[in-house]
């Protein structure tokens, strides 16, 4: 994860090195390359399956992670864009509560399919949005962590579902070339189901979970 973020700035790095006579400001296609922070909640919402005898009191969380994201967007109008975004985040989950310190879930990989509809303010030398969207989260290499393998967990399986996006954020163009800065902050509203199999394919564990990530990035665009 860490070459992949070198590897962004160092793209972002070469766009700006990029002359500015290479874009166009009023262009219909822009291009950013950022950098991420994916802060997810991960508690547990509701419990389906308990064969395993949680606590009542029980409750988990998810960690935070940074990624390189790629952000492509085309404006259909001067002040309204539709933007879609490319990123993969990895994160584990952890118990709280009841079983503060459990090992629940590991190597959660996530795709977040997110397509939201902008609208642009014009504030003079900085360009503010605000958008909304349909996102679904997709959900690969999810595997038990050590205390749900000790209780009987062989496999996990996390539901692909369907959620919401709120964004807001600002770009700063340098020049008239199409260059620019973007800071952009999106509230995901997203839950998930997860269901843990025995060896035997009998369901011992559902929970469903308030996802629900702050992402926040930065970085650099180009329009063309």
């Amino acid at each position: 994860m860490k070459k992949l973020t070198i590897a962004a700035a160092f793209a972002a790095a070469t766009m700006l090195a990029t002359p500015a006579h290479a874009g166009n400001a009023d262009g219909k296609l822009q291009v950013k390359l950022l950098v991420t922070g994916v802060l997810p909640d991960g508690k547990i919402d509701k419990i389906h399956i308990n064969a395993v005898g949680l606590p009542a009191t029980s409750q988990t969380t998810a960690n935070d992670n940074v990624v390189p994201t790629l952000a492509v967007e085309y404006y259909a109008a001067p002040n309204v864009s539709i933007e879609t975004i490319c990123c993969f985040t990895q994160h584990h989950v952890t118990g709280a509560g009841g079983i503060a310190g459990a090992d629940v879930a590991q190597h959660v990989l996530v795709l977040p399919a997110t397509v939201t509809l902008k609208y642009h303010l014009d504030a003079g030398p900085i360009k503010p949005y605000i958008g909304v969207g349909p996102s679904v989260f997709f959900y690969f290499s999810e595997k038990p962590g050590a205390t749900a393998k000790a209780l009987g967990a062989s496999t996990l399986k996390m539901d692909n579902k369907l959620g919401l996006a709120l964004q807001g954020g600002v770009d700063v163009p340098l020049g008239d070339g199409g260059m620019g800065i973007s800071l952009d902050a999106k509230k995901y509203f997203m839950k998930t189901t997860t269901h843990f199999y025995t060896a035997g394919g009998v369901e011992a564990l559902s929970t469903t979970h308030k996802l629900d990530p702050w992402v926040v990035s930065g970085g650099v665009y180009a329009r063309f």
